[in-house]
């Protein structure tokens, strides 16, 4: 590889290690605790609130990509990094010493909201930072981030979550943080913002937008255990959430006019079908079909391992074909992550069916993930306005949180309405038939030359 194309050469070497040492925590932190979750609900007496570590991640995570993703366009990523990693660190700490389920909650979100600023900047300073011709190339290298997370975490977590207890799946995190602070800081001070003004409509948008999204989900889990103040929560949640929501999208995402609008739904449904199935996954296989934590665990590291490899092999194939089939990639994705969640239903609900068959669907959803996630990536970021990278960044993410948020929301009210028997063979035929439409919706994704050019203002109507 010539140095031109090299990631790692002397000018970018400290930025590259340290943009994926943070998605490399992040990772940790996500398969860890997905595999840990059973315990931990057990533990804390919180089967009930099973879904919640997750969606108060997620709706942490919300309010991050927008808000400081914007701040790091006006001013550059140094002072939102710095306020990610303090954010992050507290949320391990909380969660870690968390003496019940709701002051576990809270350190989830401390985490998302720090989580969600790493990744934001992350993409705007790939997209800023790295000529085009790279571009792909980090995205894989940051999708690689996964790999070492996924062979050790799962494995890590049940071992520490036996030995002594899952607090370690937190506490033990707070080095790496440390360390990259040393990595980051120092190149990202010398970067600077493109001076965008901060919207703090947007900004009070996403923080009623989690408020709402959260008092809904309560509103769901409450009805689905029979109790009727849920609506209470439900009906006040959907009136501040579905306004702020249109405030924070292009005003045509639901018509999929513009290629820009179709990026974030596709990216919302990716989202909801994926991490909505991976989120019971662990307690599904451990209470229809028997495994243990570790054994659950491994069927996440299958998973991130392939998306991984995918998705450094859709980098070779992107270079090779200059992102002409980008569009054609999704849809294929998207179709194969409906297949595997089909037929991984099938293994959980059908005992007579070998457990192997379970680990051949999952490894083919995550497949489908390595393909459509980065090559949907790429065409949304070519459409995103000069100097509003990290606008249209945040607002993938947000809808990545978003879909990932009600996934796992939905899952945890169904296992709490239904149990584990019932609630999860409906959550994965919700999120097997949602990636099959997400194959349709990905038609009208179409990619552009000259990436980072300045689109319609309809593309980005986000006020």
């Amino acid at each position: 590889m010539s140095a031109s194309l090299n990631p790692f050469a002397p000018a970018r070497r400290s930025l590259s290690i340290g943009l994926l040492l943070g998605v490399l925590l992040i990772a940790f932190e996500s398969l860890a605790v997905a595999t840990a979750l059973p315990e931990v609900a057990r533990e804390l007496h919180g089967l009930k609130l099973y879904g919640w570590p997750l969606s108060a991640f997620f709706m942490g995570f919300m309010v991050g990509t927008v808000g400081l993703g914007a701040l790091a366009d006006r001013d550059g990523p140094f002072v939102p990094v710095v306020i990610a990693l303090l954010l992050f660190a507290a949320g391990l700490g909380v969660a870690g010493l968390s003496p019940n389920m709701a002051v576990l909650i809270g350190g989830r979100i401390l985490q998302g909201l720090g989580g969600g600023a790493i990744v934001s900047v992350a993409y705007l300073v790939i997209n800023t930072a790295y000529p085009d011709a790279m571009r792909a190339r980090m995205l894989a290298l940051l999708s690689s981030a996964w790999v070492l997370p996924a062979l050790l975490g799962p494995a890590l977590a049940s071992y520490v979550t036996g030995r002594w207890s899952w607090r370690g799946v937190f506490l033990g995190l707070l080095p790496l943080v440390i360390l990259a602070a040393g990595l980051l800081l120092p190149t990202l001070r010398t970067l600077r913002g493109a001076g965008t003004p901060l919207s703090r409509t947007r900004l009070w948008a996403v923080v009623l937008a989690a408020i709402g999204v959260t008092l809904g989900l309560a509103g769901i889990t409450e009805l689905g255990q029979g109790k009727w103040l849920g609506g209470l929560l439900l009906l006040p949640g959907l009136g501040l959430a579905l306004p702020a929501l249109g405030r924070l999208f292009p005003a045509r995402m639901l018509a999929l006019g513009t290629p820009l609008s179709a990026g974030y739904a596709v990216r919302f449904l990716l989202a909801f079908a994926f991490f909505g199935s991976e989120s019971i996954l662990p307690l599904g296989l451990a209470e229809l079909r028997g495994l243990t934590l570790l054994q659950a665990g491994l069927f996440l590291t299958g998973g991130a391992l392939i998306w991984s490899a995918t998705s450094l092999i859709h980098s070779r194939f992107d270079e090779r074909t200059q992102g002409q089939r980008r569009s054609s990639v999704v849809r294929l994705g998207s179709l194969a992550i409906g297949t595997g969640l089909l037929g991984l239903l099938a293994a959980l609900v059908f005992s007579a069916l070998p457990i192997a068959l379970g680990v051949f669907f999952w490894i083919l959803a995550a497949f489908g993930m390595g393909l459509a996630f980065p090559a949907h990536v790429l065409v949304v970021m070519q459409h995103a306005p000069s100097g509003q990278q990290g606008e249209v960044s945040g607002t993938l993410q947000l809808a990545d949180m978003l879909g990932s948020a009600l996934g796992a929301g939905l899952g945890g009210a169904l296992v709490a309405a239904l149990g584990a028997a019932g609630g999860v063979p409906w959550q994965l035929g919700l999120t097997f038939g949602l990636a099959f439409f997400t194959a349709v919706v990905a038609g009208r994704l179409r990619g552009r030359s000259g990436a980072g050019t300045a689109t319609s203002e309809g593309d980005l109507a986000h006020d």
